[in-house]
């Protein structure tokens, strides 16, 4: 085609516009049949191909492009037909022609008819799916091609036989020679069907891969095609125009960098030498050349005058907001597995690698650095963040220690050496004072034997101060010796002790509360200037303070007192066992037990006929004991007496240690509120500070003010109704009881008193010592007796959830952690002590460390502050030891709380199922037997109604009296009855 055919002249242009416009408008109109079936293309020369094309340009830009000649309308269809899935939508005849085809298969079809090998085929929707080519979803106008297996096809005609849509093309698909069938998806419905199946390799290649047209069609209708493709491009200079200044070079002129200052000329000198001589370069330290290391330290450059520029910048940010959507497609699952083998060196590969210069070189490189980095991590955990843990503790390495240190030791040549401690108690408001009771080590023959020297030597309690570990502060003389004793929670000059023959004594230190406050020698100080000579000898002295009120021995216990409680401020037992609100807030009852059979309740209060009396008016005893128990004192008796029956005949329980479930501090019983709140809220601060408004407004009466405890009648008083009555008790023979104080009427004989209690276990092999209920958890009860100890739960009455192994030692105490849930202390007779903790292990206690080399009878431990904590143990030489807790026994992990809680409701989980085991083998058991019986023609047990049991026993009771009959007989007790003549 030559440069001057394919220009074209305005007149052309004009022209070409005018027939394209006519070609649009005869489109619109309908074709006729006629056209539809003509498939024959029109032949065009030249002339015709410039007529019908249309011309583009744009100004200015000299591109001209040559464009195809619409085709005739009549080629069009005659309708639209409906879409692959039956839908009646017609397209449009301008959509069809505006939107490019997918490939040039549907020119060639309507030009040539239907090409050789290929067959219309119908396709329902059952079919669609079943070979995943569903129209417009899986197969589109632009990617109508679907490649389906040939066995495929063949399975579906077995399994659907005629109704298979690819049964009327059964024989052709079967002489296929091919593996893979190509359908493609007719959009328009050309060939009258919604698909068409290539029979042929050569049908199938010409529709995937369609010849060109212009390439292969040759001749004249070539290169017509080749010229109408063909795109001239022209080049229009531009035209000059005047410069129309807009400011621009004001912007440019400022964003130019023009040089203001003198360049630095730099000359470097070199020998000639050296000019063209390689580099090596190598590693080095700084210290080992002079200068090595130059630094460059940041300064203030005061020559440096460049200022910025103010810039005036807008920016509005706007977000984009872009709707998607996605639709995924299902595939098809298909289970694949990969079998990979590992890449190694064979032997001599590796031999020669390990032999060769390079690696042995290296090795000998970082062997040094790798042997350094090794024992680095020997010696420090190179990952640990030290910053993390800077100031997690109250001090540095205290962390890794976990023994117990001896913080203090207090023991008096006179009073307390060669005798046993007995209890201990700390002070619950003054820090550093810690009380002790001390008794002879007498059994109770010895005690009988050498009843005269017992009587003579005094019975005391020692309070000691940290202030002076030599001289202990006050001497709290008994009637006999002291076996347990506690301070008054509300007022701790209140103390109250139970001794060793059953009685209940009280002590009021009111007058010497300043002496435990101030340091030793502190009073001497305040004490008026005297002359010499003239010193009161007795100012140093320890005072000894004479109890002010002790029970009436009748109405006490029979047996020693082992344990003695005071009742929670917030409540109070009437005489049948009722729990009321206490108003007062002042904590005026005692519980007792001892080893007689009963827990005794004993009530401080004047009774209703001393209520006028006032006994603190009067002068004070000439011993100068206080009045403030005096309406108690040789008349005291207890209001409430718990007698522990057993359950079946053969003696009575005898007590040693009893809990009950009410705490001191936690009032939510009182509130009416069942839930518990954490009683270690009330800070000792506080509580001195209660104590300190006690004893102002005690003052006057010099002790215990009973104006507001003035016992109420039952009526004015509320009764707490969540507060349980049960609690429990430990025996002497290592049993442990739980028993209601309520008394009940007895359905056999119609008295009112104690019922029998609710279960009890005989689990320990020795006396109970100790019997302490968790601080956090008060259902949970630590127990400690013998060579065992054991955990029980409330609500589990199936026996405990916890028990140890025994142990080689005999226990004699045990106490719970007042901060950590999870720990608790045992004692042992050989002078050592275990710490268990159950978050740690539960077999075997976690750390057990010697503290005296007598056996230990008691401990308690006490929260001094929140970064101290105390262990007072006390052994059978009379010596009272303070140990130091570590900060790993006294700081609670993180969710210790709740690992305790869970630890214990797995507990009772696994005891529930250990009793329903029991129960499961016990009935398996009786079935077993039975069958058995069974088998060997014994007839089973038959149970007898309640009629024939009265008729049984009733006949036993006929044979008993006639047995006890003979027997009075054979003694001579009874004689023998003559037997009445009959008359005649």
């Amino acid at each position: 085609m030559s440069d001057t055919d394919g220009k074209e002249t305005d007149k052309e242009k004009l022209s070409a516009g005018q027939t394209e416009k006519d070609e649009d408008t005869s489109s619109k109109k309908p074709a006729t049949p006629s056209s539809v079936k003509s498939k024959s293309p029109t032949p065009s020369g030249p002339g015709s191909a410039r007529t019908g094309s249309k011309a583009e340009s744009k100004p200015g830009s000299g591109v001209v492009k040559n464009a195809k000649s619409p085709q005739s309308s009549a080629k069009s269809k005659t309708a639209p037909k409906a879409n692959a899935k039956g839908k009646g939508k017609p397209k449009s005849e301008d959509k069809r022609e505006d939107t490019p085809a997918a490939s040039t298969t549907a020119d060639d079809t309507e030009e040539d008819g239907i090409p050789d090998g290929v067959v219309p085929l119908f396709m329902a929707s059952k079919t669609q799916e079943i070979f995943h080519c569903v129209c417009d979803e899986d197969v589109t106008k632009e990617e109508p091609f679907k490649i389906i297996p040939k066995q495929d096809i063949i399975e579906d005609m077995k399994m659907r036989a005629a109704i298979s849509d690819f049964s009327v093309l059964k024989q052709q698909i079967l002489d296929y020679p091919g593996e893979e069938l190509l359908v493609v998806y007719d959009y328009d419905f050309k060939y009258e069907q919604n698909f068409y199946v290539a029979l042929t390799e050569e049908a199938k290649e010409k529709l995937l891969h369609p010849p060109v047209k212009g390439r292969e069609g040759g001749g004249e209708e070539g290169e017509e095609e080749e010229e109408e493709e063909e795109v001239v491009y022209t080049y229009v200079p531009p035209e000059a125009k005047e410069w129309v200044s807009q400011g621009s070079e004001k912007e440019i002129q400022e964003e130019t960098v023009v040089d203001t200052r003198r360049r630095v000329k730099v000359c470097i000198r070199r020998k000639r030498l050296d000019f063209g001589a390689p580099c090596t370069f190598e590693d080095r330290n700084v210290s080992d050349a002079k200068d090595g290391y130059v630094e460059c330290t940041t300064y203030e450059d005061k020559t440096y005058d460049l200022k910025m520029l103010e810039l005036d910048k807008g920016t509005q940010a706007i977000p984009l907001i872009s709707d998607a959507g996605t639709q995924t497609d299902w595939k098809y699952p298909r289970n694949a597995n990969t079998q990979y083998y590992p890449r190694e060196y064979s032997e001599q590969e590796r031999e020669k690698i390990a032999s060769s210069k390079p690696v042995k070189d290296f090795v000998g490189t970082v062997a040094p650095r790798f042997e350094l980095a090794l024992q680095q991590n020997e010696i420090m955990n190179v990952f640990f963040n030290d910053w993390l843990n800077l100031g997690d503790s109250d001090s540095f390495g205290n962390k890794a220690d976990n023994h117990l240190k001896e913080y203090q030791s207090f023991t008096d040549l006179q009073f307390s050496k060669e005798k046993r401690i007995t209890s201990i108690q700390w002070h619950p408001s003054i820090k550093g004072v810690v009380a002790v009771a001390v008794a002879e080590r007498l059994t109770f023959d010895e005690r009988i034997d050498n009843a005269a020297k017992v009587i003579m030597t005094p019975s005391l309690i020692l309070i000691w101060s940290f202030t002076d570990p030599i001289h202990p502060q006050l001497l709290l003389e008994a009637p006999d010796d002291i076996y347990s004793f506690q301070f008054n929670p509300v007022d701790p000059n209140i103390i109250v002790g139970g001794c060793c023959n059953g009685q209940v004594v009280l002590w009021d230190i009111s007058a010497h509360a300043d002496r435990l406050k101030a340091p030793r020698g502190g009073h001497r100080k305040k004490e008026k200037n005297v002359l010499p000579g003239f010193e009161d000898p007795n100012a140093l002295k320890t005072p000894i303070v004479r109890y002010c009120a002790v029970s009436s021995i009748e109405q006490s216990h029979k047996a020693a007192i082992t344990d003695i409680q005071w009742v929670p401020d917030h409540m109070e037992v009437n005489r049948m066992g009722i729990p009321q609100e206490n108003r007062s807030l002042n904590c005026i009852q005692i519980m007792s037990c001892a080893t007689d059979h009963c827990v005794m309740f004993w009530d401080t209060r004047p009774s209703k006929g001393q209520q006028g009396k006032d006994d603190d008016k009067g002068p004070k005893n000439p011993m100068g004991i206080a009045n403030t128990f005096r309406h108690l004192d040789l008349q005291w008796k207890p209001h409430l007496r718990v007698n522990l029956h057993k359950s079946e005949p053969g003696g009575d329980h005898s007590a040693t240690k009893f809990t009950i479930q009410e705490r001191q501090g936690d009032r939510s019983a009182r509130s009416g509120d069942g839930s518990a709140h954490n009683i270690f809220e009330e800070k000792p601060e506080d509580i001195a500070k209660a104590t300190d408004s006690v004893d102002k407004d005690q003052s006057q009466s010099g002790g215990f003010s009973f104006g507001s405890n003035k016992p109420g009648s039952g009526k004015e008083k509320k009764t707490l109704q969540s507060v349980n009555t049960h609690f429990y008790v430990g025996t002497e023979d290592g049993e442990v009881v739980y028993v209601d104080w309520m008394p009940q009427k007895d359905q056999d004989t119609g008295k009112i008193q104690t019922p029998k209690p609710v279960y009890y276990h005989s689990i320990h092999d020795g006396p109970v010592r100790a019997l302490e209920r968790s601080p956090f958890i008060k259902e949970v009860v630590l127990c400690v007796g013998g060579w065992t100890f054991s955990l029980w739960k409330e609500n589990v009455s199936s026996g405990p959830i916890l028990f140890s192994a025994a142990s080689n030692v005999k226990l004699s105490a045990g106490h719970w952690s007042p901060s950590r849930p999870g720990v608790f202390f045992i004692a042992k007779v050989d002078g050592s002590v275990d710490v268990w903790d159950l978050l740690d292990k539960t077999h075997e206690p976690s750390i057990t460390q010697s503290v005296s080399p007598s056996p230990i009878t008691t401990l308690y431990p006490f929260q001094v502050t929140q970064k101290q904590q105390l262990l007072a143990v006390g052994d059978d030489a009379g010596t009272l030891h303070i140990l130091e807790i570590p900060w790993s026994l006294r700081q609670p992990t993180s969710n210790e709380m709740n690992g305790v809680s869970n630890y214990f409701e797995r507990e009772v989980k696994r005891r529930g199922f250990v009793v329903q085991r029991w129960d499961f083998r016990e009935t398996e058991k009786r079935e077993l037997e039975a069958e058995i019986k069974r088998k060997a023609g014994i007839a089973p047990n038959v149970v007898l109604t309640e009629e024939e049991l009265e008729y049984k026993a009733k006949m036993e009771y006929i044979e008993y009296e006639k047995e006890e009959a003979n027997f009075l007989r054979e003694l001579g007790l009874k004689a023998e009855e003559e037997e009445v003549l009959p008359e005649v």
